[in-house]
């Protein structure tokens, strides 16, 4: 199927141009090139067969490996292969996951600090934040 091109960006970065199934980078520019390195197809999630729409939704980039070989499996199978439970993060989706974490490390931070005194309760809750932002949200 033919996709407009504001269309497949949108699809490209719901994932942060990675493969939904198996996480690894795709290329913009090999979209449905076959022979090139990070080429990538655009992937129901549920598959047209099985009652899948073209809705936005439904809609993923994927390896054109990992699409060829889920065909009309669901996607929880396709990606316990690969030992994933769940697409990747946007980039948007991805600071979100940051801040939540830091904020969550922010307030164990000060609990801990606060056994201290007031000022291990600050530096508990900055030690915290940094160490929650600078976790790998995926």
């Amino acid at each position: 199927m033919a996709y407009q091109e504001k269309r497949l960006r949108r699809i490209y970065e719901r994932t942060s141009g990675r493969c939904h199934i198996c996480h690894k980078k795709v290329v913009w520019a090999n979209y449905g090139r076959l022979d090139l390195r990070g080429a990538w197809e655009v992937e129901h999630s549920i598959p047209r067969a099985k009652g899948g729409s073209d809705h936005l939704t439904n809609l993923y980039p994927a390896c054109i490996g990992c699409n060829r070989a889920k065909g009309s499996k669901s996607t929880r199978s396709a990606r316990a292969k690969h030992g994933k439970v769940r697409a990747p993060l946007s980039r948007g989706g991805r600071l979100w996951a940051r801040i939540e974490n830091a904020v969550a490390g922010s307030l164990l931070g000060v609990v801990a600090g606060s056994f201290v005194s007031a000022e291990g309760a600050l530096v508990g809750s900055w030690i915290g934040w940094t160490l929650g932002y600078l976790k790998p949200p995926e």
